[in-house]
């Protein structure tokens, strides 16, 4: 019986840490499956290990976020070194995760990396670590393997897990019935992240982008996705006094996507989430200054998008730090809900990088390689 521990970081990590335990278990129903993450590794039956809070703490980081940290990583550091697997998962989250990958193969363990850092953009002496501790390196982006292979580290490439959890297609008609929305007015779909801290910077300037547009587009009408983890009632209280009402659906980003015109998106994964579904975007992002500097000398690539870095070229503006303004959302937005040529050209754009992404069944051939270690 394998016996099997997967460790996640923030949402995105969780949600394929839960689809990954539970492929492994339709493939090996006796395998016996520890974790680290949330409510959907929980929810996948998976029995998180006691003591270890969330291992999402990521940036620039305040005191008390870093105890946490401090004190989950020497938790798990020592339950690493106590407990016996055939193999460590560690899914996405290379701030905290490598550190402790190089704990597990110290430790005996073998390691597994699924959800690879992403060295092609920032950070690529990481490589050498990798090499070094990771027995097997899982990625989910068409372009990687070829790099760590390079490195010579062992790679599978298995598609794009965001393939499985997005249906192959949607009723826009019944979720906005679904949602209380008329069907002759736009709909504007704000995601504007998984974590606290990008919430309280970006819903404010999102919702007064979203009043300017209605003053072109009459009636408009506002959705938020909100993150699992994101405390309930914080949207409406950023939203509160913008002049519009909104509706906050919790946890059905993919819905959301779907029932919308056109998305104001934080840069992160949900950028490809709203392009596999197909639906426009303008994507944006602040942070603090030190934050944005730091970025700036260390990322290698022209773009901070996902769905942009896929394409190898700008099909969706981004809108970062000094222009991640109400102002230039709201004339991005504009543009975009009144330019039919532009919103068909960025549909078929969005076609090619849904095509690069592989097939569905990723979480499926992530976890036959995930077995195929614990064999060796």
């Amino acid at each position: 019986m394998p016996r099997i521990l997967i460790v996640t970081g923030e949402a995105s990590g969780d949600l394929h840490g839960a689809n990954l335990a539970a492929a492994l278990r339709a493939l090996r129903p006796d395998v016996d499956i520890l974790g680290v993450g949330g409510p959907k590794l929980r929810a996948a039956g998976v029995r998180l290990v006691q003591g270890i809070e969330r291992l999402d703490v990521m940036g620039m980081i305040r005191l008390a976020e870093l105890r946490v940290a401090l004190r989950n990583y020497a938790t798990l550091a020592r339950f690493l070194r106590r407990e016996s697997f055939d193999a460590v998962v560690f899914v996405d989250n290379p701030g905290l995760n490598l550190r402790l990958a190089r704990v597990a193969k110290g430790a005996g363990h073998r390691v597994v990396y699924y959800i690879a850092p992403q060295i092609w953009a920032w950070r690529p002496g990481r490589i050498r670590l990798i090499s070094r501790v990771v027995d097997r390196m899982i990625v989910i982006l068409p372009f990687e393997e070829a790099l760590y292979r390079q490195a010579g580290v062992p790679c599978t490439f298995v598609g794009h897990p965001l393939l499985d959890a997005v249906a192959p297609s949607y009723d826009r008609a019944e979720l906005r019935k679904r949602f209380g929305f008329k069907t002759s007015a736009p709909v504007v779909g704000l995601l504007p992240g998984s974590r606290e801290r990008e919430v309280r910077s970006l819903v404010p300037v999102m919702m007064e982008a979203a009043a300017r547009m209605a003053r072109w587009h009459p009636g408009l009408q506002v959705v938020v996705a909100q993150a699992s983890w994101i405390r309930e009632g914080l949207i409406e209280e950023l939203a509160a006094g913008g002049g519009l009402g909104v509706r906050v659906v919790c946890d059905q980003p993919n819905e959301v996507m779907a029932a919308s015109d056109l998305l104001l998106v934080a840069s992160g994964t949900a950028t490809l989430q709203a392009a596999v579904i197909g639906t426009p975007m303008v994507i944006t992002y602040r942070t603090s200054w030190i934050s944005y500097w730091l970025a700036r000398l260390l990322i290698r690539v022209n773009w901070i998008g996902l769905v942009n870095i896929v394409a190898g070229r700008g099909i969706v503006p981004e809108l970062v730090q000094h222009e991640a303004t109400a102002e230039r959302l709201s004339e991005e937005g504009h543009r975009l809900l009144r330019d039919e040529a532009a919103l068909g050209g960025m549909r078929a754009a969005f076609r090619a990088v849904r095509d690069s992404l592989g097939s569905p069944g990723a979480s499926r051939r992530a976890a036959e390689a995930v077995l195929k270690e614990c064999r060796a």
